[in-house]
């Protein structure tokens, strides 16, 4: 692909056109036909290059209709294009660039870069966390690994800073899109295990709780089939001010054998979006779409 850009840049002339070509007229095409052009380009290049061209493109890339043809053509964008359906006021170019609808914010979530991105805690004790390969297939996980937890309660937890990720405070506080949260646990074939999870939607000050959601499912008996469940739950109407997500897990076994055999986690996630049931603007006076 790189060869044939660099071809096609040597064939094309400075402005673009082609040889024995007239050179397009850009002040003349119309704003839906030069919409269509640009909506091709990268989103940094659109956002960091082709917004300084001149007021008219910085209006149109300040729009909704370059993005939106660019969102229609990914399906990872439907979120995107669910939020345009429903907000009248959007930050095209910080969705198009950092894409924070609709993706997991979780890093790491499946042990494939160890434990980067996570913050570990074990209760006095040298063992902590392992990643291991999954026992049974955890299926759309980026990768078929997992942590497994010893025979103490291990801890691990990710801080997401829903700011930093894309996300701004008018979004958050006016419209308050679904946080959808969710967690894979296991446990080994021979040996029972505990698990927990804990998220919390926290003010900018990382300790005021806005919200929070915990689980604490039954254990898993010794002789199990070693297949996974899922926890999930989506936060919903849950006032303004939330800037973070504390994301955090804890397992254990129940036999108390020295090693890993405890609960094993995986795939975990948090996604912001949009749905049917999404709160309308909660910021009065600003309309709904």
């Amino acid at each position: 692909m790189g060869a044939a850009t660099a071809k096609a840049e040597e064939a094309a002339g400075a402005d673009g056109s082609l040889p024995g070509a007239p050179p397009p007229d850009w002040p003349r095409l119309p704003n839906e036909v030069l919409a269509l052009v640009l909506s091709w380009l990268p989103p940094e290049t659109l956002a960091t290059r082709c917004r300084l061209v001149c007021r008219r493109w910085r209006d149109l890339l300040d729009g909704p209709a370059v993005w939106k043809l660019q969102w229609r053509r990914e399906p990872g964008m439907r979120a995107a294009l669910e939020a345009a359906a429903r907000c009248p006021r959007l930050r095209w170019s910080r969705l198009g660039v950092l894409r924070p609808l609709g993706r997991n914010l979780v890093r790491n979530p499946c042990g494939r870069e160890e434990f980067r991105h996570w913050a570990l805690h074990c209760e006095g004790w040298k063992d902590g966390w392992k990643v291991e390969e999954n026992r049974s297939p955890v299926e759309g996980a980026e990768a078929q690994t997992c942590f497994a937890a010893s025979y103490e309660w291990c801890q691990k937890e990710q801080v997401i800073d829903l700011l930093k990720e894309g996300l701004w405070p008018d979004l958050l506080d006016a419209y308050q899109p679904d946080i959808v949260v969710s967690d894979w646990w296991g446990g080994r074939q021979d040996c029972g295990c505990k698990y927990e999870l804990f998220v919390a939607l926290l003010a900018a000050n990382k300790k005021t709780k806005i919200d929070v959601f915990e689980a604490k499912p039954d254990p898993i008996p010794q002789w199990n089939d070693a297949s996974y469940q899922k926890v999930t739950h989506t936060f919903r109407r849950y006032g303004p001010g939330v800037r973070y997500v504390l994301f955090r897990q804890r397992g254990k076994d129940t036999q108390f054998w020295a090693g890993h055999y405890g609960a094993r986690v995986t795939n975990s996630s948090v996604v912001i979006q949009f749905s049917s049931e999404s709160a309308e603007s909660l910021e009065p006076g600003l309309p709904s779409s």
